[in-house]
């Protein structure tokens, strides 16, 4: 959310406000404010901005000018006088209007450490449930509107039960799984309709909640649910849409169709859901067509895929390598498979980054790189490759190269909640923190209970200083996913840097045991228990982590205030290439020593840019 003079632009909902109404914006026009207001300051060349809004496309520069003359218009604004937009006479534009601070009803973030050795590859390997926290309890809503607010133009995709009986082929229920995300990806192609991400909706399968219950804590007004049964060589499916708020049927249907049509039985169904929601709940645009399925309509590489996709899901070394050998059968059945190239690609960049190291991680991560690029040479416009190829440049270390082809999957699927998640960390380590918040923001709008969004916000809001809203979002990650790796340990963070050695240490306690335990009680040590308790608990943590957990040791002596040592084992991590490293400008306590010339020493090593004051507000 980003304040103007009378005008408040809401990212995550895409919308233009002044003095509380909407203001009427096409959706380029919209994209171009957001990209001018984001780097405020800043001047945006007009080549610049023109393959950001149409990229890879032939556009002459008058579609650009009409698109600045809608914003004048919107805005008040006059081009040779501007109080917002600026014309630089043949370069380009940029965003002169004063920003209003955020007000304290908004939430904060936070940085921190990524899942130990791992990073961003266990993250994506986490699979979460439980908790009823939702984003509304957090705060993380528009000022001025009630935060019980459910938009009447959203919706949630339960997974489609898989239904067996006698006689019947085998249950496949990631075949049911495929079919429900199937339609999660063609129902976010709707404009202006909020749809909640596979993650979130997911979590409810088998649930004996009310609709009214699930509708609530997921955000929105609708649900579609339904069944799968294979009967031979048929399909049957059910389909219902419901109202949340009073369980009631607005739409259902029931299909008796050959296996072999199975893909033009999702095009009916997608249809006709389709016209039921723009009945009830679109005011304009239409569904563009998915790209899941294979461009050869081979139905029996789509399958494959699927069971690629649900056996990656699991969080072991021989999950992810089966997984990989099913990618690879579904590009043996479909070479010109796109997609399944670009999920081989995560797939072997989560393996080097895991489980692997030294020479064969990275011919892993080479094998990555060669599958995303092979997935753009299939599809230039293909967000899920550019996704998956700076996947592997952020495991290597490559940031401006991360970050290239994370704003390119965005700009490509804006409203894809794993590009946002992954822009905002790429946006956290070069030390962009309250772009980080506002893409995190934007990605917990469609996947609301995603518990390792709000890990990630804590540690960016308490980088910030706004420690209350820091506790916030971690307590949310735990009520979520209680036993998630790390969450208490951040929770411990925080009150460190608040000063409470109590509540770190009730904190650290709670930590499930293993690696994340030692290091949160060996933090939370440093500030209570005397001197002797925190050398003890260094000097173990030391001994036994030395080689994997270089970054996380060289935190502990933040915490103690030795900035020699400190400075020491960051080098030690950076040797190891530890991932941790990439976390220096968002974590709370190495940012303590932001002024010290040794960081942005360490940071020029490494590749980041040095680092920028940041105002820390100690109230939120």
């Amino acid at each position: 959310m980003y304040r103007f003079d009378a005008f408040e632009l809401d990212v995550a909902q895409r919308r233009l406000y002044k003095e509380g109404e909407t203001v009427p914006l096409g959706r380029k026009a919209f994209d171009l404010l957001a990209l001018l207001v984001e780097s405020a300051g800043e001047l945006k060349s007009r080549d610049e901005l023109i393959e950001a809004l149409w990229p890879r496309t032939v556009v002459q520069e008058q579609g650009l000018t009409t698109r600045i003359h809608e914003l004048r218009k919107a805005l008040g604004d006059e081009g040779e006088q501007p109080r917002y937009i600026e014309t630089v006479r043949g370069i380009g534009y940029r965003f002169i209007g004063e920003l209003a601070p955020e007000r304290s009803s908004r939430p904060a973030d936070v940085p921190h450490k990524p899942p130990f050795q791992t990073g961003v590859a266990v993250a994506l390997l986490l699979l979460i449930a439980g908790g009823a926290m939702t984003l509304w309890q957090l705060g993380l809503r528009a000022p001025g509107r009630s935060s019980l607010q459910v938009p009447a133009q959203s919706v949630a995709v339960l997974p489609f039960r898989s239904v067996q009986r006698a006689g019947d082929v085998p249950s496949e229920q990631y075949f049911a799984d495929g079919l429900s995300a199937d339609l999660i990806t063609a129902l976010s192609q709707f404009e202006g309709v909020k749809v909640i991400s596979r993650h979130s909706s997911f979590q409810f399968r088998g649930s004996t909640d009310s609709s009214r219950t699930i509708g609530k804590k997921l955000g929105v007004a609708h649900l579609l649910e339904g069944s799968v049964r294979r009967i031979g060589d048929k399909v049957r499916i059910t389909a219902e849409l419901v109202d949340a708020a009073d369980g009631s049927t607005l739409w259902s249907q029931h299909y008796d169709r050959p296996y072999q049509d199975l893909f033009k039985l999702q095009d009916d169904i997608t249809d006709a859901v389709a016209n039921a929601l723009k009945a009830k709940l679109l005011t304009r645009g239409g569904a563009l067509i998915h790209t899941d399925r294979p461009p050869s309509g081979s139905l029996a590489a789509y399958k494959t895929y699927l069971h690629a996709r649900s056996t990656f899901a699991h969080d072991t070394e021989a999950d992810v390598r089966r997984a990989i050998a099913l990618y690879r059968e579904a590009i043996r059945l479909d070479p010109e498979y796109a997609l399944a190239y670009a999920q081989l690609s995560r797939a072997w960049t989560a393996l080097g980054a895991t489980f692997l190291g030294g020479a064969k991680q990275r011919q892993a991560f080479d094998k990555a790189r060669a599958a995303s690029d092979r997935a753009l040479h299939l599809d230039p416009k293909l967000a899920a490759a550019y996704t998956a190829r700076g996947f592997t440049a952020a495991q290597k270390f490559d940031w401006n190269a991360a970050q290239v082809d994370f704003q390119r999957a965005l700009r490509l699927a804006p409203e894809d909640g794993e590009a946002q998640f992954m822009l905002g960390r790429l946006s956290a380590t070069l030390g962009q923190l309250d772009r980080a918040v506002a893409l995190m923001r934007q990605a917990l709008v469609t996947d609301p209970r995603n518990s390792l969004y709000y890990y990630m916000l804590s540690h960016y809001l308490a980088a910030l200083g706004r420690l209350d809203n820091a506790e916030q979002a971690i307590r949310t990650a735990i009520a979520l996913h209680p036993k998630g790796n790390s969450f208490h340990e951040q929770l411990a963070v925080v009150e460190i840097l608040r000063g409470n050695a109590e509540e770190a240490l009730q904190a650290a306690q709670k930590e499930p045991p293993g690696p994340w335990r030692d290091i949160a009680l060996a933090l939370a040590q440093q500030i209570g228990g005397g001197r002797a308790a925190a050398d003890k608990a260094l000097a173990n943590l030391s001994a036994k982590y030395a080689n994997i957990a270089a970054y996380q040791i060289a935190d502990v002596y933040a915490a103690r205030h030795e900035s020699d040592a400190m400075f020491r084992w960051l080098d030690r991590a950076w040797s190891n290439r530890d991932p941790g490293v990439g976390e220096v400008l968002y974590d709370g306590l190495i940012l303590r020593y932001r002024h010290d010339p040794r960081f942005d020493a360490f940071c020029r090593k490494i590749g980041l840019p040095v680092a920028k004051p940041i105002e820390l507000n100690r109230g939120n």
